[in-house]
């Protein structure tokens, strides 16, 4: 799952922003392949991202002169919610990424747009637009043909499907309890924090589904970490504030692509013409949702 914000009006993107857009897209989009080759486990591996990034977000912090303590007592507790929730959803993709087909796992673990974007309708008790209603209708259509292919090929594709959606409706839970503390704590702090609290909800995860923990093999969870927590997330919340939200979502579209090869060099996936019909609905779902985006946080996930 990325970061978004509406653009500085003022500001004219230049070449380097749409670059670090792109490399950050493909950088969150390499993080399920390291998911599937370490050897710790997929809820132990997004534990070392988690914990392994912790000395570079504070360094970064420090750095932006972000403020990294003295709040008020309602926003810890908001932060080690938002933590926790954070850790689940990481879980949530992460078992789901080791079940279904890499670009299902990329798709579904960036549906929270969508999500987003129905849950503001319920919360202004408004009827939704044209385009509003397009992006439900695509969404769904979409995500039932590659429910319905990953139900044909193997039960436990489907249950990582779902176990990728349900980290998206986390991953909502996630930005609404961030919403209103992101000023007070900045991106660097707050990612830090965040991933902080999360630790030990994906430490007790782990050990609850009887995984490794500890890895033989570090280069795999050092490369998660750096692609999805330093490399991705960095790059993100350099240049996305200087887009708009539709190129924001038509870039977003390069992570299931850039997961679709991985998938297909590494693990010898292959896309029928049912599941490319399906990923192209979800992602013209997520491109109108970003469309209707105001300016919010930064979100955490890349999935």
């Amino acid at each position: 799952m990325v970061n978004s914000s509406d653009a500085d009006q003022s500001f004219r993107p230049g070449p380097k922003h749409f670059l670090a857009l792109l490399t950050g897209n493909i950088a969150l989009a390499l993080g399920p392949w390291f998911v599937r080759v370490a050897d710790s486990g997929p809820v132990s591996a997004g534990l070392w991202r988690l914990a392994l990034a912790l000395p570079l977000l504070a360094l970064f912090a420090f750095r932006a002169r972000e403020p990294m303590w003295g709040f008020a007592r309602k926003d810890w507790w908001i932060i080690i919610a938002a933590g926790v929730v954070f850790a689940l959803d990481l879980a949530s993709w992460h078992v789901g990424i080791e079940m279904t087909k890499l670009g299902n796992a990329t798709l579904f673990g960036n549906s929270g747009s969508v999500i987003l974007m129905i849950w503001g309708l319920v919360a202004m008790h408004r009827r939704p637009h044209l385009r509003e209603f397009a992006a439900v209708a695509m969404a769904l259509g979409g995500a039932g043909l590659l429910l319905g292919r990953s139900m044909e090929i193997d039960a436990r594709t489907l249950a990582g499907d779902l176990f990728c959606i349900l980290a998206g409706l986390f991953y909502v839970v996630y930005i609404l309890l961030v919403q209103g503390i992101r000023g007070r704590f900045g991106s660097w702090s707050l990612l830090f924090w965040s991933s902080l609290a999360g630790v030990p909800v994906m430490l007790v995860t782990a050990l609850a589904l009887g995984e490794p923990v500890w890895p033989t093999d570090w280069r795999p969870v050092i490369g998660l970490m750096f692609a999805s927590q330093i490399v991705g997330q960095g790059l993100l919340v350099y240049s996305l504030r200087h887009f708009p939200p539709l190129v924001i979502g038509l870039v977003l579209l390069t992570q299931p692509a850039v997961s679709v090869l991985v998938g297909w060099v590494a693990f010898d996936e292959t896309l029928a013409l049912p599941d490319a019909i399906g990923m192209a609905l979800v992602g013209a779902a997520l491109v109108l949702a970003r469309l209707g985006e105001s300016k919010g946080p930064a979100n955490e996930e890349a999935a």
